[in-house]
């Protein structure tokens, strides 16, 4: 019965759609209707501006982190990685919203901030480096994955292996229409360090 609770309130707080929340809200939009439709913080920065991206990539961030902690506060032996995973599930398609949701990023990065800390600082970092040079968040998002996985790898911690490798699947495969306009060369690129950001 706990074990039941923990992965349906993992789903739903996966579930929950910061992006529309805080367009709908905050701005009067519904970003799925700008943009390239996309729950996630990148369309959150790019349709609504960088206050409601940071409050959409961080609360995207704490379901991941909330729901790894539920194992935690229920008592339970399941892993938190496992029930972390069920909101990433949940992130990328939300009850909430139709089953239509974000690039399981954030909350995936929420999932390593509760376990492994220091991962998630690291990932930050290379996220950011790689962000710089390239200005292209999704390279920096898909490249971050496999950050994750080569530095799972030097623990050798099996499920962290393995959850790593599935959260690497999952945000390429969500990546796969960027990954098209990056061969293309057409993928939009971030202009936060340029004099000219508006």
């Amino acid at each position: 019965m706990t074990l039941a609770i923990i992965l349906i309130l993992g789903y739903l707080l996966g579930s929950i759609p910061s992006g529309l929340i805080v367009g709908k809200i905050g701005y009067g939009k519904d970003i799925r209707e700008h943009g390239s439709g996309n729950l996630g913080g990148t369309n959150a920065f790019r349709t609504l501006g960088v206050k409601a991206g940071l409050i959409v990539t961080i609360a995207d961030i704490l379901k991941g982190t909330a729901a790894a902690s539920l194992p935690f506060w229920f008592h339970s032996d399941l892993h938190p990685l496992l029930a972390g995973i069920i909101a990433v599930i949940g992130h990328m398609f939300p009850v909430f919203a139709g089953f239509k949701g974000g690039k399981a990023v954030a909350t995936s990065a929420g999932i390593l901030l509760y376990y492994v800390p220091l991962l998630f600082l690291t990932l930050l970092a290379v996220f950011f480096i790689i962000l710089y040079i390239t200005k292209m968040v999704s390279l920096s998002s898909m490249l971050s994955g496999v950050y994750t996985f080569i530095y799972s790898l030097f623990t050798m911690d099996l499920i962290l292996i393995i959850i790593a490798a599935v959260l690497t699947i999952f945000v390429v495969y969500r990546h796969r229409a960027n990954i098209k306009r990056i061969l293309n060369k057409t993928e939009p690129k971030v202009t936060f360090f340029s004099r000219k950001a508006q």
